[in-house]
């Protein structure tokens, strides 16, 4: 079952989806057992270019203003979208169950890390977000690379320009008060991603722990109490993105008429849940080559959910592998208005994942190892990588809105001192180093030998 959020925004801002078998409207003559729930995108980004110099900010003045950068927003925000869908597929393969999540709090802390890396490190997170990019630009690659810090600062602004959305974002750094972090780091994560800074003692980890998780749930507004349940002493930076939605229906579920009533969880197996219901005029389409049916419930600030109820169940397998940017655009043109009931459940929805593994697929590698090169974060600080990678999601419906709250959590840490007592030795690491390298290399291989069989 799938629910997407269409946003005529420049902005991904969250896909979520419950089990295949759940049925949110089975009332409905045209609902089976299968409904989906997925918030639609338009945000993040992808690029593969390497930069061996530091940043540095008059190179990039003026570059937010510049017409080319305001062009090209729009098929940014569309491939940053696909590139959402795929993360979702990704996650999908390792969740059977429901499935919450917002690639935007991930964007923005990558993004935002970029500013403190070099070579390698930082080409894997440019990579990330701009790949596609490059293949729908080719000609324009060769002669400039985008400024990926701006584009994310015109996404940020353009969040930020529709009050009645009920969207809310937010970057924050927790710094260990010894950690010798460069000003210009600093300056420039707070241009580009208005970024708050907190300094923390990471030595006395009970103090640590509950100034960071009054601070985040203060941030998210008291939908997060416990972010951090431990923290290493070796900790150097901790990166937090959120972003905070509360969709408030255009036109709401009645209170009175929410009754309890059958939810599938499966075929065979139902329970009883609290079911809204609302008649009236709804656009919606149906799509023969899928075999789904989706409806659009708007929002107030000229924003969507899209219900897309399969006709059979499991049939959500196929369509997940065909989720685009292209496929939501076709059922909102061919979405017609027609009276109709619609029954769907009041539910919540968390979850939590890590993003190691999820990442180094993706190409993200470096970052993880004692030898990234995070240069422009630090001058002092040797071994300096990212222990840690975690998202998290909250999703709520009720008679009145949507909730969604989505957190990002990038955790960094030095580890000369670890290296230092175990016995591990300059050749050993020099080895695995080499070996890591070995292993990017033939990764590199292999994609360079499937193009040249497919050609």
């Amino acid at each position: 079952m799938r629910v997407v959020l269409s946003l005529p925004l420049a902005c991904l801002l969250a896909q979520a989806w419950l089990a295949p078998g759940s049925t949110l409207a089975s009332h409905s003559p045209e609902a089976q057992e299968g409904l989906e729930t997925l918030l639609t995108p338009r945000a993040q980004n992808k690029t593969s270019q390497t930069s061996e110099r530091p940043w540095a900010p008059e190179e990039e003045e003026g570059e937010e203003d510049s017409p080319w950068l305001s062009a090209k927003g729009q098929q940014f925000s569309r491939e940053a979208s696909n590139l959402g869908f795929s993360l979702l597929r990704k996650i999908s393969l390792k969740h059977d169950g429901n499935v919450v999540f917002s690639p935007l709090g991930l964007a923005w802390a990558m993004a935002a890390l970029t500013l403190g890396a070099r070579g390698h490190s930082r080409a894997q997170l440019e990579g990330l977000f701009l790949q596609a990019w490059n293949q729908t630009w080719p000609a324009v690659n060769q002669t400039r690379t985008p400024h990926l810090p701006a584009l994310f600062k015109r996404l940020r602004e353009s969040l930020s320009h529709n009050p009645e959305l009920g969207l809310a974002q937010g970057s924050f750094a927790f710094i260990h008060k010894d950690f010798d972090i460069r000003e210009t780091f600093l300056n420039l994560s707070k241009r580009y991603f208005d970024m708050e800074c907190v300094t923390v003692n990471f030595r006395n980890t009970s103090q640590a722990k509950r100034l960071m998780n009054h601070y985040v749930n203060q941030e998210t507004q008291g939908k997060l109490p416990k972010l951090f349940d431990e923290i290493n002493p070796d900790t150097r930076l901790i990166l937090v993105d959120y972003i905070l939605f509360k969709g408030k229906w255009l036109i709401p579920f009645d209170p009175a008429l929410t009754e309890m009533d059958t939810f599938y969880l499966d075929k065979y197996k139902v329970v009883k849940v609290p079911m809204m219901y609302r008649s009236g005029k709804f656009a919606s389409t149906f799509d023969k080559n899928f075999g789904c049916r989706v409806l659009k419930l708007p929002y107030r600030g000229n924003a969507s959910m899209l219900v897309v109820l399969m006709g059979r169940i499991g049939d959500h397998l196929t369509l997940e592998d065909y989720l685009t940017t292209d496929l939501v655009d076709t059922w909102l043109r061919n979405m017609k208005t027609r009276k109709m009931e619609v029954f769907f459940p009041k539910f919540k929805l968390d979850q939590k994942y890590k993003m190691h593994e999820l990442l180094k697929q993706m190409g993200v590698q470096r970052i993880f190892l004692p030898w990234a090169d995070l240069r422009d974060l630090t001058v002092t600080e040797r071994n300096l990588k990212v222990s840690k990678s975690s998202a998290i999601a909250l999703a709520f419906v009720h008679q009145s809105h949507y909730l969604q709250l989505s957190l990002f959590c990038l955790l960094l840490q030095g580890d000369s001192l670890r290296i230092g007592f175990s016995g591990f030795s300059l050749s050993e690491r020099k080895k695995e180093r080499k070996k890591e390298e070995k292993e990017e290399g033939g990764g590199r291989g292999e994609e360079k030998k499937k193009k040249e069989n497919k050609t």
